[in-house]
């Protein structure tokens, strides 16, 4: 049975681990093929590596890029187009949370500028660039594909409202990202390029559990979340997964939430325990 990303190609930065390492397996799962752009070369080349074991019939090819560098940006496009002779997603993920964010006060301007560079800047980046090529995209209808595409723009929960723990660059950045992809998806939309963001609540990935580096920290984003849990990176996966193919295809300029509940709760239900997530998520086959 053909799978939902069957004869495209995508683009994923920050795919050596976390949220863009899930979403690289299940993309290809899917039957995509995948360019995996990661800073941390040594990364990438072993998540390219494990995909081609579970995945052998696509390509997925490791390539080492600074988002905050447009001309290694605008090369990963050109080497995805090359390899794969078209790009139908791209999933702009990466992104940074520096230990030394903090509040106004006491965030430290290169902080900020670093924070923007990778967050704000790279995503903008990746949007351009992915819209060049997109626009190129050849028609075939016998394999259901067409012009245009999906362009998915990690951003977060605390875009939508305040973080309990100060983090005022990431913050700042991530509701640039809200602001620019609502406008990219307006101007876009007659195109067939299609541009969502994608709003995760608290994750338990390496990003976050370095900045909540304490027993502290950590309580004060679990009393926020209705599940009582931090989210699993493959959960993120499966709801990036589902606005690059074409089930979405009705869906852009969207701020797609995927937090547990956070956004929507004022107070918890304390005492409760928290459910696990499900065990094929946790523990798949």
């Amino acid at each position: 049975m053909p799978g939902r990303l069957q004869h495209k190609a995508a683009l994923i930065t920050g795919a050596g681990s976390g949220i863009g390492l899930e979403s690289s397996i299940l993309f290809a799962q899917e039957g995509a093929n995948v360019l995996l752009v990661d800073v941390n070369f040594d990364n990438a080349q072993k998540a390219a590596k494990l995909i081609q074991e579970r995945s052998p019939n696509v390509k997925a090819i490791p390539f080492k890029a600074d988002v905050s560098k447009e001309a290694e940006v605008e090369a990963s496009v050109a080497l995805a187009v090359k390899e794969f002779g078209r790009l139908d997603v791209v999933f702009n993920n990466a992104g940074i949370m520096h230990p030394a964010d903090d509040n106004a006060l006491n965030t430290e301007e290169r902080i900020w500028d670093l924070t923007m560079n990778i967050n704000l800047k790279g995503v903008w980046w990746g949007c351009k660039h992915a819209i060049k090529a997109m626009r190129e995209n050849p028609t075939d209808a016998s394999k259901g594909l067409h012009t245009g595409g999906s362009i998915i723009n990690t951003a977060s929960f605390v875009a939508i409202m305040g973080a309990a723990t100060p983090q005022l660059a990431y913050t700042a950045s991530k509701g640039a990202v809200l602001a620019m992809t609502r406008e990219l998806a307006m101007v876009h939309a007659r195109e067939g390029i299609r541009l969502n963001s994608l709003c995760p609540g608290p994750l338990k990935t390496p990003l976050l559990m370095d900045f909540l580096n304490t027993d502290e920290k950590k309580q004060r984003r679990l009393v926020h979340l209705p599940m009582g849990r931090f989210g699993e990176a493959v959960e993120l996966a499966n709801a990036a997964l589902f606005l690059a193919s074409d089930e979405s295809s009705y869906i852009t300029g969207t701020d797609f939430k995927v937090d547990g509940g956070l956004s929507s709760a004022y107070v918890t239900a304390l005492g409760e325990p928290a459910l696990p997530p499900p065990a094929s998520l946790v523990n798949p086959a």
